[in-house]
């Protein structure tokens, strides 16, 4: 339980203006608590655990698209 409010609490931080290191620490946290995730729902099949991943699935990849930036033009 202390997980998934782990989880809802991540959903609900700002996201804005944030620096390179920052956005590193919210992509590396956002998969362990992905990957934390899974392993109850591998146990329980509770559909609301399945998509809060999703939820956060979404979240990282924002972020590591931001990360990588845009690719150049030829």
């Amino acid at each position: 339980m202390e997980l998934i409010n782990r989880a809802l609490e991540f959903e609900q931080r700002k996201m804005k203006s944030l620096s390179t290191s920052d956005r590193i620490k919210i992509s590396r946290e956002a998969k362990q608590l992905i990957l934390d995730l899974n392993q109850i729902y591998k146990q329980k099949k509770d559909e609301r655990i399945m998509d809060i991943m999703k939820r956060l699935t979404v979240i990282k990849r924002k972020v590591e698209k931001r990360l990588k930036g845009k690719p150049l033009m030829a």
